[in-house]
């Protein structure tokens, strides 16, 4: 037994070794964080690294460049911004209602917005702004000046001078002020907001509650937050706190390269704010800086995507494109013979993805050039060349009267509307267009399909799907041919804002 242990001791011996010298003789491959899944600071100081992406085919970066994760510190990237960085006092002497969103989110950091007692005397709030050359030129919110009869500008280095407003838009909320004195003035470095990439670290460097010089970190939670004007709202959305005082403020990447306006908050979180793109701040300094404003194109049609459901009702032939709901009488659009239904598939050879995509393309461009036109109608391709108009300046418009009783109306079961024939009667009752004819919505059943489908109360329906409903004995025509499930087409007029808007309502299953 002693024997027979020793001679399989010493066999198991000579295999290990064998095994031994085998692993030592094969040559060793270097294993980086990448490949292990290892944080890619464990690497050695300094060593640069390149980020990559682990889905295949997608850049690590958007710009592909090589990144050294110890440039990664945003204590060195504040204290090389500040400098750059202002505090913005602004001093007015009317009070101004402050400017809310529907959903909740809000400008903030409005220096006039603070509510003070005192009736007219002149009231002071403060925001941020940075420089961007050496001249003195400092990009900030429209809000943040909008109504300031004087602006007071502190730098980083405590000096305080005037500052005088060079140009403003109000519907990207960009302004541009300058301000006088020994130049050269420190600055940032603007950086490419296109190239940014959601999940991507930022910090916010502004003053909010008048702490000058706050930072604080985050990352970029969304791209293309749509909040005030939907056809040109392309915000960033981030967790970076934001507070009022930030507005104006720089929102800055990993490689200390502005990329975005601090401009809104949240008022049901604390951790979601917004900022402009720092690209479309740069698309309208020319204008701002030459004429004190931004001019933009126009053609005068309100426009909707082409959804699977509006697809399917209108029996359209392809599902892209910008379909027209209404045409504004007189404007390009009008005179180049543009009709609600029709498809805009193309400006210029270029094709329309979104009919947000088409109002910035025509907005990019000035008022008095060209556009070629491609689009369909009743299925055939069709082109059109205008002279785009400029782009009017957004306005309140009132709310829609308030709808009263009504004798004739239809029942709950249909699409779950309640109507109204529109008669000389009620057409003065309720202040609605001249020549006008169709079917007043006195009232939407909470959770029906027409509720679902965003048609209210107020609303005058013209046509369901390309059928003129001048009567409720008509509508219920329409819709009663309808099988369950099919999606109807609701051509309507919207009082509230002036237009006509097409809804698509999925018809209830039976």
């Amino acid at each position: 037994m002693t024997r027979q242990f020793a001679w399989t001791t010493a066999a198991l011996t000579g295999i290990i070794g064998i095994l031994v010298g085998i692993i030592l003789s094969t040559p060793r491959v270097p294993v980086s964080p990448e490949d292990t899944g290892l944080n890619s600071s464990r690497r050695a100081e300094g060593s640069p690294v390149e980020l990559r992406d682990s889905a295949p085919g997608m850049p690590a970066t958007a710009s592909g460049e090589k990144f050294n994760p110890a440039s990664l510190n945003f204590a060195d990237i504040a204290a090389r911004m500040n400098p750059a960085v202002v505090n913005i006092d602004a001093t007015a002497r009317s009070r101004r209602a402050r400017r809310l969103m529907q959903d909740g989110a809000q400008r903030e950091g409005d220096p006039l917005d603070l509510d003070r007692r005192g009736g007219a005397a002149p009231r002071r709030g403060t925001g941020t702004g940075f420089l961007i050359d050496p001249a003195g030129h400092i990009l900030t919110n429209h809000h943040v000046i909008e109504g300031a009869e004087q602006l007071t500008v502190k730098l980083a280095d405590g000096r305080s001078l005037r500052a005088e407003v060079v140009g403003s838009d109000p519907d990207t909320d960009i302004a541009l002020i300058k301000i006088s004195g020994p130049t050269p003035f420190p600055h940032a470095t603007l950086g490419d907001s296109n190239r940014l990439r959601v999940g991507e670290w930022v910090c916010a460097i502004g003053n909010p509650l008048a702490y000058e010089h706050t930072v604080t970190v985050g990352v970029v939670s969304f791209i293309g937050r749509k909040l005030f004007d939907a056809s040109l709202d392309n915000y960033i959305q981030t967790d970076a706190a934001i507070s009022f005082g930030n507005s104006g403020g720089p929102l800055i990447n990993a490689r200390g390269q502005v990329i975005g306006i601090n401009s809104a908050i949240s008022r049901q979180a604390n951790n979601i704010g917004f900022a402009v793109p720092i690209n479309q701040a740069r698309g309208v300094l020319p204008q701002l800086k030459t004429l004190g404003r931004v001019e933009r194109g126009y053609i005068g049609v309100t426009l909707r995507d082409v959804d699977p459901d509006l697809q399917a009702s209108l029996k359209l032939t392809r599902g892209d494109g910008a379909l027209v709901q209404d045409v504004t009488a007189g404007s390009p659009g009008a005179r180049a013979g543009l009709r609600p239904y029709d498809v805009i598939t193309s400006v210029d050879g270029a094709p329309v993805k979104t009919h947000d995509s088409l109002i910035r393309e025509i907005a990019s461009r000035q008022p008095g050039t060209s556009a070629r036109l491609e689009f369909v109608r009743d299925g055939r391709a069709r082109e059109v060349t205008l002279k785009l108009a400029e782009r009017p300046q957004r306005a309140e418009t009132p709310p829609a009267s308030p709808v009263e009783r009504s004798t004739q109306r239809t029942g709950p079961g249909e699409l779950g509307l309640s109507l109204v024939e529109i008669d000389d009667r009620n057409a003065h009752r309720f202040d609605i267009p001249p020549g006008m004819t169709g079917l007043l919505v006195q009232r939407v059943e909470p959770l029906s399909v027409a509720y679902d489908a965003g048609i209210e109360r107020g609303a005058i329906i013209l046509e369901v799907n390309r059928q003129p409903v001048n009567s409720i004995a008509g509508f219920r025509r329409v819709v009663g041919a309808a099988r369950a499930g099919d999606v109807l087409a609701v051509f309507l007029y919207d009082p509230d804002a002036d237009a006509r808007a097409i809804r698509t309502v999925r018809t209830e299953q039976r």
